[in-house]
């Protein structure tokens, strides 16, 4: 009675990407974009379940991501905003990204 499964789990690939798969995932979501991620490994050729593709992408190839330390200027910002509204994290990261 509840949800189908999200894809067969015989076949698939399993444990570290490879750089031809990177290459694959972040290919097919340039040219297609972010869509449906149930569907997304089988459309693109890739042995992998939708999620790990999902996590994949927004965890480590997304262009927009951001590596590494903070700067000053921004650890002063977040110690700025977290002594003005407390611990309200999501405000906190919602406004320092308005700054920046």
């Amino acid at each position: 009675m509840g949800r189908t499964p999200c894809c067969e789990k015989v076949g698939l690939k399993r444990g570290r990407w490879t750089a031809e798969e990177d290459a694959i995932l972040s290919d097919y979501i340039q040219a297609h974009g972010e869509g449906s991620w149930r569907s997304l490994p089988k459309n693109a050729g890739l042995m992998r379940c939708g999620k790990s593709c999902r996590l994949r992408w927004i965890n480590y190839l997304r262009s927009d991501l951001r590596r590494g330390n903070i700067s000053k200027e921004e650890e002063n910002i977040i110690a700025y905003l977290h002594a003005s509204i407390g611990n309200r994290f999501v405000l906190i990261y919602f406004l320092s990204t308005c700054i920046f």
